[in-house]
């Protein structure tokens, strides 16, 4: 028998603003132990040097997280030109110094346009990509470098968005970018690419999966709130279970097809190529309103992908 989880069986989505200087996961754990929540999860880290949108799912929710970690992501961020570090950003040890005084800002402007669209790039070795189930951040502090393959990646948008000029010149730029792509990354290439090394001094996160950072509440904000209260005084703070999937068209069902869909069965309904093409992914909800999960259009049937759990009974 299972060990039952300590804490509510609460499910939604709360989007988090991270602070600087903690960890996605220690920033995961606050939130979890303000809400009191038995399952929680987040969906994509940002390095502790970053801040901004940082959903964070609970309960049932968390089985639709996925959809959150394939979205494209927007940041904000400033690149210090000039001076090449060990792990990318502005708290690692300093490489190389070369004075970036001489830079222009069409130069940087040209050297920015040279990574918009589809690009191969390296994982930094201060990454929590894992190489034989060890993060690699863990081995970059042993002093130890291993090789990476070049992942591909979209750079949707790349604009400067002001330049500051100097021995250490600095850029605050904005990323549009598919997931999977590291800026610290793209600092360090765009200063190689202007022959003077770079690196991040500032990154936040102001975008993701349909999610803005103005929609964020922080850690500081909620445990204010609660005080001395109830973690329920926290609730009107989550979204729906199924927010990091309502860009999918929505399908409503009958009592009588809800309760086969419920128990892992295809079912037939007419409306479904109103919605959508064959193959493409739905959410579904019975007549009353109650989100169901994601299916798949095949053949005309609404076919379960990924279900909530809830009784077959449920109206």
């Amino acid at each position: 028998m299972g060990r039952r989880r300590k804490g509510r069986a609460i499910d939604g989505v709360l989007l988090l603003d991270k602070p600087l200087g903690v960890s996605s996961n220690h920033a995961l754990q606050q939130a979890k132990r303000l809400y009191f929540a038995a399952k929680a999860g987040h969906t994509g880290s940002l390095d502790p040097l970053a801040t901004g949108v940082l959903p964070i799912c609970f309960g049932e929710s968390t089985k639709f997280s996925q959809y959150l970690l394939d979205a494209d992501k927007n940041y904000r961020a400033t690149f210090v030109l000039g001076e090449k570090t060990a792990s990318g950003d502005a708290e690692g040890e300093v490489l190389e110094s070369v004075d970036a005084s001489a830079l222009t800002q069409l130069q940087i402007e040209q050297a920015i346009g040279q990574f918009v669209g589809e690009i191969d790039q390296i994982p930094p070795m201060y990454s929590a990509l894992k190489q034989n189930g060890q993060p690699l951040y863990k081995l970059a502090r042993k002093g130890i470098e291993v090789s990476r393959e070049a992942r591909r990646v979209e750079i949707l948008e790349y604009d400067l968005l002001a330049f500051r000029s100097g021995f250490r010149a600095e850029v605050d730029v904005e990323v549009h970018c598919s997931k999977g792509t590291y800026i610290r990354s793209l600092a360090e290439d765009l200063g190689e690419t202007l022959g003077v090394g770079g690196h991040v001094s500032a990154l936040r996160r102001t975008f993701t999966g349909g999610f803005d950072e103005a929609q964020c509440v922080t850690l500081e904000a909620l445990s204010h709130e609660r005080g001395e209260g109830r973690a329920e005084s926290l609730d009107h703070h989550l979204l729906p279970v199924d927010a990091p999937v309502d860009h999918l068209p929505r399908v409503e069902l009958s009592a009588e097809s809800a309760y086969y869909f419920r128990m892992g069965n295809p079912v037939m309904d007419a409306q479904v190529y109103r919605v959508g093409q064959e193959g493409d992914m739905v959410r579904v909800f019975c007549e009353s309103g109650q989100f169901l999960g994601v299916a798949a259009i095949e053949e005309g049937r609404v076919a379960p992908k990924r279900s909530v759990a809830n009784s077959p009974n449920a109206e």
